[in-house]
């Protein structure tokens, strides 16, 4: 499972390459494919091996990957926004 560790370095290098045209937008959408990922780890664990760990943290991880997730698309639409005021 990568995506429990990938989003935030992909956000943290999209913001290096944020004065680049499409750059950012680039590291939005990967970070959001992250969370994503992390989410579905998680529900496989949480149905796979249920009796083995603690489902209420499981939950909470997916809670808090989700709203990740919709404030990286959130943060996506307002970058295009953005960027099209600036061309």
């Amino acid at each position: 499972m990568n995506g429990e560790i990938g989003a935030p370095p992909r956000r943290a290098e999209g913001y290096a390459k944020r004065h680049q045209k499409h750059g950012f937008q680039r590291y939005l959408d990967d970070a959001m494919g992250e969370c994503n990922e992390t989410i579905v780890g998680l529900e496989q664990c949480k149905d796979l091996y249920g009796a083995n760990v603690d489902k209420r943290l499981c939950e909470d991880l997916i809670d808090l990957y989700d709203k990740s997730g919709r404030q990286l698309y959130n943060l996506s639409l307002a970058w295009s926004k953005f960027k099209r005021r600036l061309t």
